[in-house]
């Protein structure tokens, strides 16, 4: 294979138009097969266009010839950059050999980078609607003549709600959904797109359709119009002409706008269109608008307006019925009932025919009740239905424009006629992300639990990290996305995903430094997220730079983390958090564990110890010392309160308050839906103090995980983590806080055994539970649904809720034994050590780096073990042989289990 330079990406995307980071970072990849490739130097040519590019005259940026094997995450360092500015840049690359390669030409274009950039106005329709209830959705559109030919043009474009733009009856993008949810009191984001090629010379017309969406829809646990009373736009089309002549069409008062067929449009309750309001042709020159009404100016916006660099939402794939819908009529409704076969998001495109008039209901749900019918009632107050009503024009298609559904079900209601698989398709939305990581193996339960945790964040992964796609909640846990964002980042590429939501955290952040539940922050009695929520201000963008080399996103968010750890350590005397008389908020403690309540104030400590760990690395990363030494000793001195606090010897006891905490949070399981509590008996530990608490998995699990013991207790901790698994079954009994950590603390303390044995478990509460009850996603709750019991409590069971996914990771870090080097961050240097077991025969992990595509697969016998290792170019690995025997690689005879290797494609096999 010849080598080649390719995926040249700026700020991790492709040729963007309209971003407004000006010192922008730059990577590319090295893709060859030769063994022992590897980047020696590089060099940068940036240039203002193509063809000075091409003559080699870099104008606006020569980085010179840098002898450097870094070919991620470099920084632009030339000219200073101005708004509309387009760059075209290549790189030369010198390999191990001598060689150079040169790469195809790249482009990036900045965005509008001051306010006075924008002379655009807000401008609104003329309908508010009220807290609870909707109204019709507002059409845009602005006539306007374009005297000469077109030589470039860009609108750049953004809404209070959400938009879909046109130009001349042509929908601009495949975006939708846009400009997506932020907090809105901070930042509004604003989207560019070269639409040149869509304008003509003569009349032309511009035009949009606004939603509520997140701004002045139902948003939350609330009502609507949180943020607004009314959607407003703002755009700003700027053509440049052949003459040289340009052109700005602005909105403004001179816009005119009027309602149509969609009458109703919310996220949660759903969309209704009635095709017989239809605007033919209202987006094209020739439609007359005399009706239409006068736009209203809109509010004033004080939020900065930054530009869209990353993803957007869009139509991602399109889902078929799995069978012919079930018929389920009554006396009432002519009804059929389609299984899509997979828990998505997104929508469903009708396509039928029925006289003029006629209304069709859509509802949708993730699961069926025992009769067969849909089960609605989780979705709480949220609607999630569609009405469609014909124009009975023959064979009509719609679908809607600005709501999304979780649902696996589709009942269609009053369809008059025979409704077959081609009567709906099923439209995937979500953040355009790209998958990069797979797992196989021999079990095929496992499979499917792989699946459910990929479709589970494709259905959470839509602009902000929600928590569940379908009731009337839909929100940025920080918690869930703690647990969850490094099986997160196997899957997909969600370095521009979760550096755009770390900026959420920083915008809803508190002015003393809390950060709360939810991101972006619409809850205000939830302004403190408490331990293992909050906390993912800190570790969710170390895992990013972890995973994706990326030192940026630890220097912007650096402020952010450390006013946070001043909260932190100003909220805990004695470096205790959530001590028992602490009179803010507690925490959520180790959510919906199972008759296992784990004490607050270990949570939160053992989180404070491990946040400071990370922030002395961090710190260290980014050359602060003295920061970094000052981290280091909260680490050590949480550590030490931990351990005096909380371990055996510990006179401290449980207080009365405490013991009422309990009991209240027992009641409180028991009137959510959990199993009443199960007494086990007493528990002896040599690790904890059972005058304070009962051990619990998850204290075990954290005190293990996060280095808190004295190294003679970690070997005790282990055991005695391994025979409360055994007392119970062989079942955890961790929530969302225990449970991401459970397997790998397992694994890593010897007891790789009881991991495998969790892993494999089918009975609730188990990872595979649900997978033997037909899930195609993840579970909020271990028993979402039992034989014995039914349905948990509709208060709270989502069926698509990946916090329980995390166990993702394992499968990739330890079954087949992809992992990162710290020091080496982003996959450059990468360690693979696998943990088969003999319950599995096979198993796959393929992992695209930024430097390429990494591999680990392995299949064993009772005689041999063969496996393949595939190390991305301009990278290196370290290989750790999981059995001893008689080795060889590529054929030829090695001695030892511990091999270091250069990029290339190897096989070992074990005798």
């Amino acid at each position: 294979m010849a080598t080649k330079i390719t995926n040249l990406t700026t700020e991790y995307l492709t040729n963007p138009i309209g971003i407004d980071i000006t010192s922008p970072r730059f990577s590319w990849v090295l893709q060859t097969n030769r063994q022992g490739a590897k980047q020696t130097a590089y060099h940068i040519l940036a240039a203002s266009s193509p063809k000075l590019l091409k003559a080699g005259k870099a104008d606006v940026w020569d980085s010179s010839k840098k002898d450097s094997d870094q070919s991620i995450q470099i920084t632009y360092k030339g000219k200073k950059l101005s708004s509309r500015q387009r760059v075209y840049w290549k790189v030369i690359v010198w390999d191990e050999q001598g060689k150079t390669n040169e790469s195809e030409t790249a482009f990036f274009e900045i965005g509008l980078l001051k306010h006075s950039d924008w002379k655009a106005k807000w401008i609104a329709g003329s309908l508010s609607g009220g807290a609870r209830h909707s109204v019709p959705v507002p059409f845009f559109r602005k006539p306007f003549k374009v005297s000469s030919q077109i030589a470039s043009a860009r609108l750049y474009i953004t809404a209070l709600g959400v938009y879909e733009c046109s130009l001349n009856g042509e929908t601009i993008s495949d975006d939708v959904l846009n400009p997506g949810w932020t907090d809105y009191n901070k930042r509004v984001r604003y989207r560019v797109y070269d639409v040149a090629t869509q304008l003509k010379k003569g009349d032309n017309v511009l035009g949009a359709i606004l939603g509520d969406g997140w701004a002045s829809g139902f948003v939350g646990l609330g009502n609507r119009q949180l943020y607004i009373d009314k959607p407003q736009l703002l755009a700003q089309l700027e053509i440049t002409l052949k003459n040289g002549r340009k052109v700005t069409i602005i909105s403004d008062q001179s816009w005119k706008h009027q309602h149509g067929p969609i009458i109703e449009s919310d996220m949660f309750m759903g969309e209704a269109h009635d095709a017989r309001l239809e605007l033919k042709g209202w987006n094209t020159a020739r439609y007359k608008d005399k009706n239409w009404l006068k736009v209203e100016a809109g509010q004033e916006v004080k939020a900065a307006l930054v530009a869209t660099n990353e993803s957007t939402v869009k139509r991602i794939q399109e889902v078929k019925p799995i069978s012919k819908p079930v018929n389920r009529s009554d006396f009432i409704w002519r009804k059929f009932v389609f299984d899509m076969g997979q828990n998505m998001v997104g929508w469903v495109r009708l396509k039928g025919s029925a006289p003029k008039g006629t209304s069709v209901v859509l509802r949708f749900s993730e699961v069926l009740n025992p009769d067969g019918s849909i089960y609605t009632t989780n979705l709480r107050n949220a609607r999630a239905t569609d009405v469609y009503t014909f124009k009975g024009e023959g064979v009509e298609t719609w679908e809607p424009k600005f709501t999304f559904h979780g649902f696996r079900y589709v009942e269609l209601m009053g369809y008059p006629g025979e409704a077959t698989e081609d009567t709906i398709t099923g439209i995937v939305l979500h953040s355009d992300m790209e998958q990069t990581g797979s797992f196989e193996c021999s079990d095929p339960t496992i499979n499917q639990l792989q699946s459910n945790i990929l479709w589970g964040q494709k259905g959470n992964f839509l602009d902000v990290p929600t928590d569940c796609p379908q009731r009337d909640e839909r929100l940025g846990w920080t918690g869930d996305i703690q647990v969850f964002v490094r099986t997160a980042a196997f899957n997909m590429n969600v370095a521009g995903f979760m550096t755009k939501w770390s900026q959420d955290v920083e915008d809803s952040q508190s002015d003393k430094g809390a950060v709360p539940a939810v991101v972006p922050g619409v809850i205000p009695d939830l302004k403190d997220g408490g331990p293992a929520w909050a906390d993912a201000a800190v570790i969710c963008p170390w895992t990013i730079y972890l995973c994706y080399g990326d030192t940026g996103i630890l220097e912007k968010n650096y402020k952010s983390m450390t006013r946070f750890m001043d909260f932190l350590k100003a909220e805990s005397p004695g470096l205790i958090r959530c001590a028992e008389d602490y009179k803010g908020w507690m925490g959520f403690g180790d959510w919906l564990s199972i008759n296992a309540d784990t004490p607050r104030d270990i949570i939160g400590t053992a989180f404070l110890a491990y946040d400071a760990s990370l922030m002395a690395k961090i710190a260290t990363i980014l050359g602060k010392t003295n920061d970094a030494a000052k981290y280091q000793k909260l680490f050590e001195d949480t550590r030490f309160s931990f351990q005096k606090r909380f371990l055996k010897g510990s006179k401290a006891k449980m207080s009365k308050a405490a013991k009422r905490r309990l009991e209240v949070s027992q009641a409180d399981n028991i009137s959510r839906g959990n199993l009443e509590v199960v007494d086990y008996g007493p528990i002896s530990s040599d690790v904890f103090n059972t005058d304070l608490f009962t051990p619990t998995q998850t204290a075990y699990t954290l005190a293990l995980h996060f280095d808190l013991l004295p190294e003679d207790l970690r070997s005790k901790a282990a055991k005695e983590l391994v025979a409360d698994i055994k007392r119970r079954g062989m079942h955890l009994s961790t929530g969302f806080v225990g449970a991401p950590y459970l397997p790998h603390v397992l694994s890593n303390h010897g007891q790789v055994e009881t991991a495998y044995a969790l892993l494999h478990q089918k009975t609730w509460p188990s990872w595979l539970y649900s997978v033997t009850q037909g899930a195609t996603t993840i579970w909020e709750r271990w028993d979402g649904w039992t034989s014995e019991r039914g349905f948990q409590s509709a208060e709270m069971n989502s069926f698509n809720h990946y916090a329980y996914g995390s166990i993702g990771s394992w499968l990739y870090q330890t079954v087949t034994g992809i992992e990162i080097d710290p020091t080496q961050p982003g996959y450059k240097h990468s360690v693979l050590r696998p943990q088969p077991h003999d319950s599995l025969q096979h198993a796959s992990a393929k992992l695209k780096t930024s430097y390429g595509d990494l591999e680990s697969s392995w299949k064993q016998s009772k005689s041999k073990f063969e496996w393949k290792v595939v190390v991305p170019a301009n990278t290196s690995a370290t290989v750790h042989l999981p059995v001893e025997g008689n080795v060889s690689l590529n054929g030829k005879k090695v001695e030892g289990t511990t091999h270091s290797l250069s990029a290339g494609e190897y096989q070992f096999v074990v005798k």
